[in-house]
């Protein structure tokens, strides 16, 4: 399944946008869940993947195709960082997650999550200056599941959400890094209380998209097979049935997803937790707006395939989809 088409924006988004400037609410999504106001704030991306801030409020984000952490100042404005060397595009390759350290006044460190030739990993950088790897040999996909999704947790540590790299095996291989939500310091090395002494968090994953928390409670997104996308409650040291299970099943010692949705809807990407909700995109349109037990329906679905949802500090529901970024009020 390839999840990385190249998106126009319909002209619908740029009407939206138009109404969210004077506070209209956007049209109604088809399952009759209203469309939120929406602000376009950058346009013309080539794959954007994943967005985060700097302490100031400035945005950066992944173009997955175009190998560059770009930034949205306070005013607006849209400019280039950095290209990253060494990184492979292939349909769901290339220069995907990115995470500000919660020390960045201090260290000045942004992570990035992205494929190479021969594996994916986790690198750190201080921007404009060249990655240091701090974690590597995530196995990689010659075309799918490469995962891809790095987040700081509440209790500071970064949990990094990787695929099986078309290889079930992979997930439920506690020696293998696929197919895993992985937690870890800064330095790459295990965090401390992991589950079985290694970076393993949990397991049974087929590719995780999204991760974020509701209190300490973490809570990830990943993409199905052929019958069922699921949004998953995770704890530490389960394991999440892949590739015995997609979806719910009754197989002994395999956790549950909350919820799941037919691959021909959802296909979910990041997910954030916002004024109460979780916001899970959607890569078959739209975004789920849920509650913790999975139940909701969709917005945005005017803007197509959405590929981020964030929680910015302005105060906005930041919406990243392959062409453009948004904001939302979340109403």
């Amino acid at each position: 399944m390839s999840l990385c088409r190249k998106l126009t924006v319909p002209v619908i988004g740029a009407v939206a946008a138009a109404a969210a400037a004077f506070g209209v609410a956007g049209p109604a999504a088809a399952d009759g869940v209203s469309a939120q106001a929406i602000k376009q704030v950058a346009s013309g991306l080539d794959e954007a993947w994943s967005v985060d801030f700097l302490p100031d409020g400035t945005a950066l984000f992944t173009q997955k195709d175009a190998k560059k952490i770009s930034r949205i100042d306070k005013s607006g404005k849209v400019s280039d960082v950095q290209t990253i060397p060494g990184v492979s595009v292939t349909k769901e390759a290339g220069l995907l997650g990115l995470a500000v350290s919660p020390k960045y006044a201090q260290d000045q460190t942004v992570f990035i999550y992205y494929t190479t030739a021969s594996d994916n990993r986790v690198a750190k950088l201080k921007l404009g200056q060249p990655p240091t790897p701090v974690l590597t040999g995530i196995p990689r996909g010659t075309q799918f599941h490469q995962g891809g999704r790095i987040k700081f947790g509440p209790d500071g540590f970064l949990y990094v959400g990787t695929g099986d790299a078309k290889n079930g095996d992979n997930a439920q291989n506690k020696d293998s890094l696929g197919g895993k939500i992985l937690r870890i310091t800064p330095d790459g090395k295990a965090a401390p209380g992991n589950p079985f002494g290694s970076p393993v968090y949990s397991y049974g994953h087929r590719n995780v998209q999204g991760l974020t928390w509701v209190g300490n409670q973490l809570y990830a997104s990943e993409i199905g097979d052929s019958k069922v996308d699921e949004l998953n409650k995770i704890e530490p040291g389960k394991n999440y049935g892949w590739p015995k299970c997609e979806g719910k099943c009754g197989v002994a010692g395999m956790t549950n997803p909350v919820n799941q949705w037919p691959t021909s809807e959802a296909t979910p990407s990041g997910i954030a937790s916002y004024k109460g909700k979780l916001y899970m995109a959607a890569l078959k349109g739209g975004t789920y707006k849920l509650d913790t037990a999975g139940r909701g329906g969709k917005v945005y679905t005017n803007l197509g395939r959405t590929r981020d949802e964030v929680a910015g500090p302005d105060g906005r529901l930041w919406v990243v989809t392959p062409g453009g970024i948004y904001t939302a009020d979340g109403n």
